[in-house]
């Protein structure tokens, strides 16, 4: 089921109006629950055992670790929360992609081997819900919470539908203490999360499947080099994309809770804004970004073990989290990438600094285009369907070889691209670090009105195929 569906409507509108009937708040958590698993179950019924596996497993495990006094008790309990859900995730995303890569290396030394092509199908939101649920196990062991009195609770948060197929990823202890106050409705706060709903299905519809979508894939899917031009367009075109299509999910997600009065962490902070590697990170899938940092980065040692060990770790983390993102080598590749800027940074900071004499708000453009260049390089690279293709579409952006191969030609489809992510890139630097809600929040109640029904009319003309989030396939 997809928030860009019109069945979804019909489900929020059931949902909703259940939520706010006169029961009590136990049966309302209880309706919540049945509608998460019911939204996965649309997807396909099966699965919805793994979450439920996924769900009892960590309830389990996170009380017997509080419960143990033996440190290694404690540590084998953790141990096999690990070994379990990662296992699962590694079998269900990694499978296809390693035997896939045997085959190849088999039939090099002449072996004759056989595997049928995505045979395992992975289950959607998998990685989104696996790290919730390893997080929660990873802070009762140490000691940041203790184990939740409610197993309903618990499991409406590993499974709450607005965000459980693609994010924000929700720690336990942002989640599970809204589930103790009962929800009565409140008109601005569901009017704001409505405001946010439109936006982001805006972003979704009109700006990442009618606008952009059609001129990506109109270079990324061609057989044939294109153009220096074409590829040089069509990456930054995708770095809007899939900016409008990941943060305008995250905006749906964020204002169907908000309609149901829980709060979700903001994903996206104005990321075309950052004035470096580390600042971009700050801003971009922020809650995969701190994930990593505190389950993975910190678990490796952080910053406190040396220099060159705080390198190492930056490097594993990225390359780590371009892992996560997809069994594919360019995906892979991705995560490396960053993590060569990310250490790379670090190491010139504080050496390589921009003329001391030019002002400060040149200095910051200077250092917002120098960003925007190295990310639709990542982007190109995330967005390619092999290494080959990655190199050969870098060879002809940076010169390296020619193409007579025109894809994209300055027609009114690539200027009305052009306006809109000049228009994004515009709104983000000027808000830079305000968060949309407090815009939303803040605004005339006039200009909001209007500015949420240019978001229908745009919605409602958009002509792309709409098709399911990227995000979903990660």
């Amino acid at each position: 089921m997809l928030f860009n569906s019109i069945t979804f409507l019909f489900f929020l509108a059931i949902v909703l109006i259940l939520h706010y009937s006169p029961l009590s708040w136990s049966a309302k958590k209880t309706n919540l629950l049945i509608a998460s698993y019911l939204f996965y179950a649309a997807w396909n019924p099966y699965f919805v055992l793994l979450l439920l596996m996924s769900t009892l497993l960590d309830w389990k495990v996170a009380a017997r670790i509080y419960a143990s006094v033996n440190p290694r008790e404690r540590k084998f309990w953790l141990v096999i929360s690990l070994l379990v859900n990662l296992g699962a995730l590694a079998f269900f995303k990694y499978t296809n992609f390693l035997m896939a890569n045997l085959v190849v290396v088999a039939e090099t030394a002449g072996i004759s081997f056989a595997w049928q092509e995505n045979s395992i199908v992975l289950p959607m939101g998998i990685s989104f819900y696996t790290f919730q649920t390893i997080s929660y196990s990873m802070d009762v062991y140490r000691g940041k919470m203790k184990p939740w009195n409610s197993l309903k609770d618990y499991a409406l948060y590993v499974s709450f539908f607005p965000q459980l197929v693609a994010g924000p990823i929700v720690r336990s202890n942002e989640f599970l203490p809204q589930c103790v106050e009962p929800k009565v409705f409140d008109g601005k706060g569901f009017s704001v999360g409505l405001a946010l709903l439109l936006i982001g299905l805006m972003e979704k519809v009109f700006l990442a499947d009618s606008v952009f979508a059609p001129l990506v894939d109109s270079v990324f899917q061609t057989e044939q080099v294109p153009d220096a031009m074409s590829a040089w367009a069509a990456s930054y075109f995708f770095t809007m994309q899939i900016f409008c299509d990941f943060a305008g999910y995250s905006l749906c997600a964020i204002g169907t809770a908000k309609c149901l009065g829980f709060r979700l962490p903001f994903n996206f902070n104005s990321p075309m804004a950052a004035t470096g590697f580390s600042d971009y990170w700050t801003r971009w899938h922020i809650s995969l970004s701190t994930w990593l940092r505190d389950y993975l980065y910190f678990s490796l040692g952080g910053n406190r073990l040396g220099r060159s060990k705080t390198l190492r770790n930056l490097m594993l983390t990225m390359a780590l989290g371009g892992l996560w993102h997809g069994a594919k080598w360019p995906v892979i590749l991705w995560g490396i990438y960053h993590g060569v800027l990310l250490v790379s940074e670090r190491i010139v900071e504080g050496k390589i600094r921009l003329p001391v004499m030019l002002p400060e708000v040149l200095r910051i453009f200077l250092l917002r285009l120098m960003m925007m260049f190295f990310i639709v390089i990542s982007f190109t690279i995330f967005r390619s369907e092999s290494i080959g293709q990655v190199g050969s579409l870098l060879a002809v952006m940076f010169g390296f070889t020619d193409s007579e191969v025109t894809v994209l030609s300055w027609d009114m489809t690539f200027q009305i691209a052009i306006l809109a992510s000049l228009a994004l890139i515009a709104v983000q630097w000027i808000w830079n670090r305000k968060q949309i809600i407090k815009v939303i929040e803040n605004s005339n109640f006039l200009l909001r009105g209007l500015g949420l029904a240019a978001c229908v009319i745009l919605i409602v003309l958009s002509t792309g195929q709409s098709d399911g989030f990227i995000y979903f396939q990660f």
